[in-house]
């Protein structure tokens, strides 16, 4: 299982040192642009899922890409 926290600065290092102790665990820290990353991904996931239940409607492509 895969579990992402969310720890203030001066708070993380001595985290970092517990999880570290365990020795069945496998603690790496990420960037914030790759936490970020993952939350937008989550987010694009869970839309979709919802397009496909019929709970939202999905935007037309070709309108998408006149906006950018």
């Amino acid at each position: 299982m895969k579990v992402l926290l969310d720890i203030p600065d001066n708070k993380a290092a001595s985290l970092m040192d517990v999880l570290g102790s365990i020795s069945y665990l496998k603690a790496m820290p990420i960037t914030e642009a790759k936490a970020l990353l993952l939350e937008e991904l989550k987010e694009a996931v869970e839309e979709m899922k919802l397009i496909k239940a019929g709970k939202k409607t999905a935007r037309n492509a070709e309108d998408f890409l006149n906006e950018l």
